[in-house]
């Protein structure tokens, strides 16, 4: 992840450069709808969308993520790119465990002893930041495996899998989101464009809402999920041309910055449920969603600057 106040160098061929943006809009798409579905007031407003989006929006981080792992790297560098998503997880993980603890949330954890807080940290982490988690044990996973090259592909991913399937059943990452992890591992194995698996078509998305019309397709282990996510994929990438002027590089920079904003956007939307009776006279909820999301995403934005203002 970049950090907010640097633009990301692009290369310089006109197709590794649409790769690179279609990359950072996707992101983008994804992470504003990780933060929509955070607010309370449009997640209770709008169950079935949630129930909906959350079926492809951390699958399609997840499998980017196994797409892009870098398993020839050093291991010095690898640990270096592990300590940057891991400190960041237990800090913030541990402060949302203790607020948990102490205000009357959804999620608030009664009696917090050490062995229930190191639990929630190391194990079963609460809240949002549970993708950071398994992202950093998928990714272990998969350079202990992949980089040690005393088996041929086929037998490391493979046993890959197996060791992602150990995870699962230990309970330590969901089943369903780890496959989406060796998905994208083996999409990368395969020596295929991921953008040239997942191709824009119209078609998309009138599969997408057709999926979307039958609830048993948001259960995150069905087949019906892993279709709305290829579709969705696809979906964006057929809209993505139409989007050009500012609103196209407004979109590539929060593409290139999830993670600051996926950090701390938990922050924000807390407060904004002060906004909920402000903002009341729109029955739409469409104005709180705008407004909020601006809160949120500026916010999370503002603060990673600050922090490397700060070194």
């Amino acid at each position: 992840m970049k950090q907010a106040h640097k633009p990301m160098m692009l290369h310089q061929t006109s197709d590794s450069t649409k790769h690179i943006e279609d990359i950072s809009l996707l992101k983008c798409v994804m992470i504003i709808l990780v933060v929509a579905f955070h607010l309370v007031y449009i997640g209770d407003s709008f169950p079935y969308a949630k129930r909906f989006v959350y079926a492809f929006h951390m699958p399609v981080f997840l499998m980017l993520s196994g797409y892009f792992m870098k398993p020839d790297e050093q291991v010095s560098k690898f640990g270096r790119r592990m300590l940057f998503y891991a400190i960041p997880y237990f800090v913030m993980e541990a402060g949302y465990v203790i607020m948990a603890s102490l205000l009357p949330i959804r999620e608030h954890i009664d009696g917090l002893s050490i062995p229930l807080f190191l639990d929630k940290l190391l194990l079963h982490p609460s809240g949002p930041y549970w993708y950071l988690q398994t992202l950093v044990l998928c990714s272990v996973a998969s350079f202990s495996v992949l980089h040690a090259k005393l088996l041929g592909t086929y037998s490391r991913i493979v046993a890959l899998g197996i060791v992602l399937y150990l995870f699962s059943r230990s309970g330590v990452v969901s089943f369903s989101m780890a496959c989406y992890y060796l998905m994208g591992v083996i999409i990368r194995y395969s020596r295929t464009d991921i953008l040239k698996l997942f191709r824009p078509s119209v078609l998309s998305v009138f599969a997408l809402l057709l999926l979307a019309l039958y609830p048993g397709n948001q259960e995150t282990d069905s087949i019906g999920a892993l279709l709305i996510v290829c579709m969705s994929v696809s979906s964006c990438l057929t809209v993505f041309p139409y989007i050009k002027g500012k609103m196209r590089r407004c979109m590539l920079f929060l593409g290139r910055n999830t993670l600051p904003i996926y950090l701390f956007s938990p922050l924000f939307t807390i407060l904004c449920k002060g906004l909920v009776h402000p903002l009341a006279f729109d029955p739409s909820r469409m104005l709180f969603l705008a407004v909020s999301l601006v809160i949120c995403i500026s916010g999370s934005l503002a603060i990673s600057l600050a922090m490397d203002k700060c070194g």
